[in-house]
């Protein structure tokens, strides 16, 4: 069977997969985000590799019947899980074209508008930042990747010799800081990078969950003393737990102090600078030496793409770049090309999902979009506040509201957690989660969904309740 379908069939299949989406769409406002708990299967699927090819038509009707009957939608409005949105329809479409197009992002010479595209809205997204002077940077598959460039620009800038020589040249244990609710990805990255996962040093967190600014200067002069090498504080602008912000302009001063560079971990937080009237959450976030930013969370994005970006643009083809006669510089051409500032080689088009989102919606959308969704998540925590089964668990400067049943102690709270989560997922209309922050167990509740709406809310306000009451029937009757 040849891969080529004429036009009629192309148009066939074309306008059967979007009937398919747009019916997904029209259906996310009440949609469950999955099946009950008892229709949920986990096995491996068994069926033997196609020798002969099936009808297109009927193969395509029957994957997006069972995408959809099956799957666990992160898009559903009573989604209040992860950092998953419900992706723009833009997008969606964007996507579409260039998977049909198929750009290659590594060099300018092959993809002269692809590229200039991704790099137009990597100004756009670096001057909502605010750094006065230069900046550049480039996308990436997601948060993960940002972070781990950005610990290596840190690293090639701090120590130059290391790209070359490897981190043996350095003389001593180059060291991270972050905080103790940082992302799991810095662990991943310092392994990764060869400084090994004991270089990252996690500073505990004060009573608001940020990084302690006291104590990190504490540890940096105790490394400093034992002959280490500080190179590297992480900040993070909206942890995954909790939501928090750190001090980003206290951090900052410290790094100065000691000359370290400051990377910011904004995957989700850092949308805020899209707000005029709420960029004060991530106050200070212009005096990061790099930062990460995940479109695909706070900006409504379909997975993936992360960008990483610095206002020392050097840097990126100091860490990065690599020669190959292969891949020619295009004559005449000032602007960078994508494999040497990135990790990455092959590269996706990840950025026409945002660009096309903001041609057709404007900043203005996500202004209206951070303010909604900061106002749902306060309105549900005030329901928490005069709830007479639970409690804040910390505060919530971004729309992640943890909070915690009253009335146990913190050795019963996770697994009374547990069991309130199951009862009130297990119909499979809404989710959300239990995790933990500084050490203990808090339900987590999180408004991503830019169809989530007040209704929504009061309904898991609603399941919570008597989940409750079902967990002390059930207390009794034990």
């Amino acid at each position: 069977m040849r891969f080529d379908f004429d036009s009629a069939t192309r148009r066939k299949l074309g306008y059967r997969l979007i009937d398919q989406i747009d019916a997904f769409f029209s259906s996310l406002p009440d949609r469950p985000v999955q099946l009950p708990a008892g229709a949920r299967t986990y096995g491996a699927m068994h069926s033997q590799l196609p020798e002969l090819g099936e009808d297109a038509a009927q193969v395509l009707d029957e994957i997006c019947r069972e995408m959809v009957d099956q799957g666990f939608h992160v898009p559903a409005a009573n989604y209040f899980g992860l950092m998953n949105p419900t992706p723009t329809y833009m997008g969606v479409l964007a996507e579409a074209l260039v998977a049909a197009l198929n750009p290659q992002l590594a060099t300018l010479a092959r993809s002269q508008l692809a590229s200039k595209i991704e790099l137009e809205t990597v100004r756009w997204i670096g001057e909502r930042v605010g750094w006065p002077g230069e900046f550049s940077g480039t996308f990436t598959s997601g948060g993960n990747e940002a972070n781990f460039s950005g610990l290596a620009l840190a690293l090639a800038a701090k120590f130059p010799d290391s790209v070359e020589q490897g981190v043996a040249s350095i003389g001593g244990r180059p060291m991270v800081y972050a905080s103790a609710e940082a992302h799991h990805s810095l662990d991943k990255s310092v392994g990764l990078l060869g400084i090994g996962r004991k270089a990252l040093r996690r500073i505990a967190v004060n009573q608001d969950l940020q990084l302690d600014p006291q104590k990190l200067a504490q540890a940096i002069a105790e490394d400093l003393a034992a002959g280490a090498k500080p190179f590297c504080v992480v900040a993070t602008a909206g942890t995954t737990s909790s939501g928090t912000v750190d001090d980003l302009v206290g951090i900052s001063e410290i790094c100065r102090r000691h000359d370290l560079w400051l990377h910011v971990d904004g995957a989700y937080g850092a949308a805020a600078i899209f707000s005029d009237q709420h960029r004060d959450l991530v106050r200070g976030i212009e005096r990061a030496d790099s930062l990460t930013i995940d479109p695909h969370k706070w900006l409504a994005v379909s997975f993936a793409a992360g960008l990483i970006l610095t206002c020392h643009p050097e840097m990126l083809e100091r860490a990065f770049s690599v020669a190959a006669p292969y891949m020619p510089k295009a004559a005449g051409a000032r602007l960078p090309d994508n494999s040497r500032i990135s990790t990455q080689w092959t590269r996706r088009m990840n950025s026409l999902k945002l660009w096309l989102t903001l041609r057709v919606h404007g900043r203005q959308a996500y202004e209206e979009l951070i303010d909604h969704q900061l106002k749902l998540s306060c309105s549900f925590a005030s329901w928490v506040q005069g709830s007479e089964h639970f409690e804040l668990a910390a505060p919530h400067p971004l729309p992640i509201v943890t909070f915690r049943l009253k009335g146990f102690s913190y050795g019963q709270l996770a697994d009374a957690h547990r069991r309130l989560v199951e009862e009130v997922t297990q119909d499979g209309q809404r989710w959300i989660s239990e995790t933990v922050v500084n050490g203990q167990s808090v339900l987590r509740m999180m408004v991503i969904s830019y169809l989530t709406e007040e209704r929504h809310l009061q309904e898991l306000e609603t399941a919570l309740t008597n989940a409750v009451s079902t967990l002390i029937l059930h207390a009794k009757v034990g």
